[in-house]
């Protein structure tokens, strides 16, 4: 496998160049600056407030059992939200103009349990770079043996299963990230073909803010809640089931449907298109008109254009689509998109089935 990939643009594709110089156009001529306008700010407090009064009416000891397992499973799915709406844009540096202020915000990682600072390595770094691209990606390394996304890997007998068992698997998805995601990609060399060096104080932070979040969600509960030890595990578990399964699912919809490629590079390291091509041909956008997918998905129901502009708020997604969608065709480009989360959802569901089945595209 090559350590090195390189985008060539073969074709001198000026896609690229048209859509930023006509995205800049619309911000420049509207005087909107790319970052956080006042609804985007009012996301962040509802969620981040939503989530600090679930938390706080939990550890009340006001209420019953069952009625706390519902709280803690809606603290999941604000907790999602948070990674979605604020974390993720803050650690792209696209909410605020001001360093100090999206650094801030991408601290809001730890609520899920998760690490800032790996993330913005896993997810900016080697995720926008080699979106899809197998042995780069690792985003689509979920349980490696158990679910194959990657046409080149050899078929397992009980993949042919994987659309049904994939979807329980997801819920695992926070739970990996809290005891041991992190831990994994901290001391590994690599992640994917990227070479890491990490400075001593992030280990030190990773541990300390680890310890600190188990404090949080396990020690605590069980020291001021009256139930025992089990029903606050099942709470912790259940939180994060629905927390990982509303992850894993809308980062799924993005890059494995039908229609996204895997591409692989040529033997010496080169994906023979542009950069911004290839993120055309391996993100789709879901329910891409609809309010409610776009307020709880943190604009990623129109992950074509965050690939393309990281580095702009998602709640200007609405506004530039038209001019990426218009572009795109312009350009004889796909622009991949599922009408609705149930078309999307369903795509997804026929994609798993048939690589599950398929025979391994790897030459021999």
């Amino acid at each position: 496998m090559v350590s090195t990939v390189k985008f060539t643009n073969t074709g001198r594709s000026q896609f690229f160049s048209t859509v930023r110089k006509r995205v800049d156009t619309y911000f420049t001529e509207n005087n909107v600056s790319p970052n956080a306008n006042g609804a985007m700010w009012t996301k962040a407090i509802f969620f981040l407030t939503g989530y600090g009064l679930l938390y706080g009416l939990i550890l009340s000891n006001q209420f019953g059992g069952w009625a706390m397992l519902g709280m803690a499973m809606l603290l999941g799915t604000f907790a999602a939200f948070i990674g979605f709406n604020v974390a993720h844009d803050a650690v792209h540096g696209a909410f605020s103009r001001h360093g100090w202020v999206n650094r801030l915000l991408g601290y809001s990682f730890y609520l899920l349990g998760a690490s800032p600072y790996v993330w913005r390595i896993m997810h900016n770094v080697v995720h926008h770079t080699y979106t899809n691209i197998p042995g780069h990606d690792e985003d689509i390394d979920v349980a490696p043996g158990l679910i194959r996304l990657d046409p080149a890997d050899e078929v397992r007998p009980w993949q042919k299963y994987q659309h049904l068992y994939a979807f329980p698997l997801y819920g695992l998805t926070s739970l990996a990230w809290v005891f041991r995601k992190d831990f994994l990609k901290m001391f590994k060399d690599k992640i994917g073909q990227y070479d890491t060096t990490h400075e001593t104080h992030e280990y030190v932070t990773l541990f300390v803010t680890k310890a600190v979040y188990y404090l949080l969600f396990l020690a605590l509960p069980l020291l001021v809640l009256d139930v025992a030890w089990w029903q606050v595990l099942i709470g912790f578990v259940a939180m994060h089931i629905v927390e990982g399964l509303v992850l894993g699912l809308v980062f799924q919809l993005a890059h494995v449907v039908e229609g996204t490629s895997f591409p692989l590079p040529t033997p010496n390291g080169n994906i023979e298109e542009a950069w911004a091509i290839h993120q055309l041909r391996t993100t789709a956008n879901f329910a891409p008109r609809s309010a409610i997918a776009a307020f709880f998905c943190g604009g990623l129901n129109r992950q074509i254009e965050h690939h393309l502009f990281p580095k702009i708020c998602h709640i200007h997604y609405p506004a530039i689509t038209a001019i990426v969608k218009q572009t795109a065709h312009e350009h004889n480009l796909p622009y991949l998109e599922s009408p609705t989360f149930s078309s999307a959802l369903v795509s997804h569901y026929r994609f798993l089935k048939q690589m599950g089945q398929t025979p391994s595209t790897r030459l021999t």
